[in-house]
C-alpha cells in the first residue's frame, strides 16, 4: 500500500480511485465495512482502492485545548488500512485551508480536480466542509453533478450496539478491553518506544518496559493482562497503567512486565495488546505487600492469556488475523 501525505503527491496510477473518506479512528468494525466497500468497488470496476483520512484529527484542530483519546495513531491506522487490502492511504493535513473550505469546493478541488475520483464511499454519519455543510445527501448530489458514484454504508452493529469510536473509548475508560475489542474486531493496542524509568520495577524483581503515553490517553488505571509484540517476538505479560500511588502518585505511566523475557528493549518500539483488566490501581503499605500482589497479578494474567490463546474470540475477524 502506498501512503501519500497530501493530494499534491498522488501519482497518476492512483487517480480515478474508489475512495473511502473519514477519520476512521480505531478502524473498528463499522469503519471496516466502509473500507471493504471501497476495496470491493475498486476490484469490481478495476480501479485502485484507497482511503482519505485527516491529520490532525479534526476535533483536535477545532478544540486544541481538549486532549482527544486517540484509539489508533497514524502508524497503526496505516497498518490497518494495509491489512484490509487497500492500494493507497492519503493522509490529508487538516489545516485552516481545509477547515474553511465549503463542501462543494472540497469535492470539486480535492476529489475531482486533484484526485479524479470515480467512486466515493463513506459512512452514513459522514459530514464535511466548512460548518459541516456537507452530508451524505449533499455528497450524492455533488457526485451526480461531477460524474462519480457514491456509496453510503449503513451503520454496523453488534450485541453491544452500533460500532463507534466514542463507544470504544468509553469501554477503555471503564477498563473493559474485551468490550472494546468486540467493537474493534481486534484487541486494542498501544505502541511506543521503550524509555528509561526509575528502575523501581527492577528493584522489586519485575523489570518493566515503559512507554510514554500520548496526551489524552484515558485507559482506566489498573493492572492488565497483555500481549507484547517486540522485534524479538511476541510475549505475554502484565501491564500497569496509573500514577503509582504507593510511591510518588505522579504523572500516569504505562509499565509492562514481559513474561519469560531476558533482554534489553530500550530504544525499541513495542506494541501492547490490552486483553483484560486484572484489578484496579491501589495503594500498598509496604514493598513486600506490593511484591506479593504483583506475583498474584502475574499468575492471573498467565491463566487469562492462556485461555485467550487457546480460543481467541478476535480471530474470527479478518482484521485481527491480518494484523497479527
Amino acid at each position: 500500500m502506498e501512503i501519500l501525505q497530501d493530494i499534491d503527491n498522488c501519482p497518476d496510477a492512483l487517480k480515478g480511485a474508489a475512495l473511502a473518506i473519514g477519520n476512521f479512528d480505531g478502524v473498528h468494525r463499522g469503519h471496516q465495512a466502509v473500507l471493504r466497500a471501497a476495496r470491493e468497488a475498486g476490484r469490481t470496476s478495476n480501479l485502485p482502492a484507497g482511503v482519505m483520512t485527516f491529520e490532525p484529527h479534526p476535533r483536535s484542530y477545532f478544540q486544541p485545548d481538549v486532549p482527544l483519546f486517540r484509539l489508533t495513531p497514524p502508524p497503526l491506522k496505516a497498518r490497518a488500512f494495509a491489512a484490509l487490502g487497500l492500494d493507497m492511504a492519503l493522509i490529508q493535513p487538516f489545516d485552516a485551508n481545509l477547515a474553511s473550505r465549503p463542501a462543494a469546493d472540497f469535492v470539486s478541488d480535492y476529489l475531482v480536480e486533484a484526485l479524479g475520483v470515480a467512486h466515493v464511499i463513506t459512512g452514513s454519519d459522514f459530514h464535511f466542509g466548512k460548518g459541516r455543510d456537507g452530508n451524505p445527501d449533499v455528497l450524492r448530489a455533488l457526485g451526480r453533478a461531477h460524474g462519480f458514484d457514491v456509496t453510503i454504508v449503513a451503520p454496523q452493529a453488534g450485541e453491544g450496539g452500533v460500532f463507534s469510536s466514542t463507544g470504544i473509548r468509553e469501554y477503555l475508560r471503564q477498563g473493559d478491553p474485551r468490550g472494546a475489542a468486540e467493537q474493534l474486531g481486534y484487541w486494542w493496542r498501544v505502541a511506543g518506544e521503550v524509555v528509561g524509568g526509575d528502575q523501581r520495577g527492577h528493584g522489586l524483581g519485575f523489570p518493566t518496559a515503559n512507554i510514554a503515553v500520548p496526551e489524552g490517553f484515558a485507559l482506566k488505571y489498573g493492572i492488565y493482562a497483555v500481549r507484547v509484540r517486540t522485534v524479538q517476538g511476541k510475549y505475554d505479560g502484565a501491564a500497569y497503567f496509573g500514577t503509582r500511588p504507593s510511591f510518588d502518585n505522579g504523572a500516569p505511566v504505562l509499565e509492562t512486565f514481559l513474561f519469560d523475557f531476558d533482554g534489553d528493549l530500550y530504544g525499541q518500539d513495542i506494541e501492547i495488546e490490552v486483553i483484560g483488566l486484572l484489578r484496579d490501581d491501589e495503594t500498598f503499605e509496604s514493598a513486600d505487600a506490593l511484591i506479593g500482589q504483583m506475583r498474584t497479578d502475574c499468575e492471573k494474567a498467565r491463566v487469562l492469556l492462556g485461555e485467550i490463546t487457546a480460543n481467541d474470540p478476535m480471530q474470527e475477524f479478518e482484521l485481527g488475523r491480518t494484523l497479527a
